[in-house]
């Protein structure tokens, strides 16, 4: 650990000094300690878009245009100018320093939406290896409609929902996937998880997971469809029995044709209740005990497992996949925590079930304490996600989730609580450094690494040295810099932390579509 505070002193033991094997990323973040952005410019003129995230390269910096119809990217640059003494500091940034056009220059801007469709501000996947980014694009929900083709009913409608990939290098469209009266939960890239060139895209309507692959060249391809069906010749396997049927029917031997539609199970349904059933078959092995277990847990059960739906998705490898099931209404409400869910970890190669858990399971939270970042799964391509603090890799966070869980009046409600953030929402988290709570200590109710509006509040936010606790390192203050003239208003503030550089934007809006507050803050 560094002995001196100044920066010439790391930088000179840097050069002296050889970290310990696998630790060099670690030593050299440190440096992060005395690089802050410390200075903020208030109030900055800039363009009335919707500022998304930057990418987790730092290259880019994606937006929208208010009327959701354009995507605008930036490249991040730096304030520069001359001054005529020596000692810049003592001087008053120029005019310039108000203007969002000194830390950001347009690359280009694209219309996305065509025909009715809007884009959908809070998708955005990036694919670094390839500086690929997926956007999304769709059309007004339709509720009560009546379920056809399979669909499920309960779950609203889209007309059109399309997803484009571009190239973000020069803004060109490579290729686009549209998916016609579905639902795809697009808030927050729920219904989608990005993993290496692997995307599965959760259609709710008709409960398919939708597994495409990415190419080099740009194209999106179809690598296979989990849901009704699980390996790529189950559909052909069923039709070919089908018509062996019919010709038995021609010949006069009638035993009543099934409706594929209504007398089978879903493949992916199948093998989660053959994974329930064959775990308490072999819970017990008396026989008159497991006739008696089968009924108790699986047979008085067996119509709330038949209503199970798939929630959401991710992938924790290239062959597993999370998968939550719930009910219909918790599929589609905004607050799903109140509803009762279940895990399953799924083998796409196998297609087995390999793992199924209640949302309340010890064992499920066990595993979630202890090895989270198997959770916080990013592409191998991706250096920058790699170090994330988390409860499982930084013992400040560990400490955080043992206190709440000491407060906590109901360990099963604790559970349920921790469990509702899985499967997590691709790259939904900022790899910036100054969110290492091995670094810094700052309050997460205001501010956290996760990307979500919070409450904004008029009080600046103070970002305290971990090594050293009585020592302020910087304050990020959204809003107008003399504070707020209406307490009355209620302001929700965002806040976009450049991945490497010391730089950051919040944005303060309030709920009656007045002008946005943007601030920049940076290190001067």
């Amino acid at each position: 650990m560094f002995k001196s505070n100044n920066v010439t002193a790391r930088l000179f033991e840097r050069q002296i000094c050889t970290p310990s094997p696998g630790t060099s990323i670690h030593r050299a973040r440190r440096f992060y300690e005395n690089i802050v952005p410390s200075y903020t410019v208030y109030d900055v003129e800039c363009p009335d878009h919707s500022f998304r995230k930057f990418t987790d390269d730092g290259l880019y910096l994606v937006s929208f245009s208010r009327n959701h119809q354009d995507l605008i990217v930036y490249r991040p640059t730096w304030l520069s100018f001359s001054c005529k003494d020596e000692d810049c500091d003592i001087h008053d940034l120029p005019s310039k320093a108000r203007k969002f056009e000194s830390f950001f220059t347009q690359l280009y801007s694209v219309t996305l939406a065509s025909s009715g469709e809007l884009i959908c501000k809070d998708f955005f996947l990036y694919m670094e290896s390839n500086q690929f980014g997926l956007f999304a694009t769709s059309t007004a929900q339709i509720h009560d409609v009546p379920p056809t083709g399979g669909a499920i009913q309960g779950v609203p409608s889209v007309e059109k929902i399309t997803f484009h990939l571009l190239r973000l290098e020069d803004g060109a469209i490579l290729d686009e996937r549209v998916f016609h009266n579905d639902y795809v939960n697009l808030a927050h890239s729920v219904g989608a998880f990005l993993y290496d060139d692997l995307l599965a895209i959760v259609s709710l309507r008709f409960q398919r997971i939708h597994i495409l692959q990415i190419r080099d060249s740009g194209d999106l391809v179809d690598v296979r469809a989990i849901g009704e069906f699980c390996r790529e010749d189950d559909e052909l396997f069923l039709n070919s029995n089908s018509q062996v049927l019919v010709n038995h029917v021609g010949n006069g031997f009638h035993h009543g044709l099934p409706d594929p539609e209504t007398s089978f199970l879903s493949g992916i349904k199948q093998r989660l209740l053959s994974f329930i059933f064959r775990g308490i078959w072999n819970e017990e092995t008396d026989q008159t005990m497991r006739v008696q277990c089968l009924k108790k847990k699986f047979y008085f059960h067996f119509q709330d497992y038949i209503d199970l739906i798939i929630w959401k998705v991710q992938f924790l490898d290239r062959q597993h996949l999370l998968i939550k099931f719930g009910s219909v209404d918790g599929g589609v409400s905004r607050n799903a925590d109140s509803h009762p869910s279940f895990f399953a970890v799924y083998n796409m190669e196998t297609t087995d079930i390999v793992a199924f858990y209640q949302n309340s399971a010890d064992e499920l939270y066990l595993l979630f304490e202890l090895f989270s970042d198997h959770f916080h799964v990013s592409s191998r391509s991706s250096l920058h996600m790699n170090f994330m603090s988390s409860h499982s890799n930084n013992i400040h966070a560990l400490e955080q989730l043992r206190c709440t869980k000491n407060k906590a009046t109901s360990f099963p409600q604790f559970v349920k609580k921790m469990m509702a953030s899985l499967p997590f929402s691709c790259q939904s988290q900022s790899p910036s450094p100054y969110f290492d709570q091995s670094l810094f200590r700052f309050d997460e109710k205001l501010i956290s690494a996760i990307d979500r509006h919070r409450q904004s509040t008029d009080h600046p936010i103070k970002f305290i040295s971990r090594r050293q606790p009585n020592i302020l390192k910087f304050k990020i203050k959204p809003g107008p810099e003399a504070g707020s003239t209406d307490g009355r208003t209620k302001k929700i503030c965002s806040f976009l932390f450049h991945p490497i550089l010391p730089l950051a934007i919040s944005v303060q809006q309030t709920l009656f579509l007045q002008a946005s507050v943007v601030n920049i803050h940076f290190r001067r």
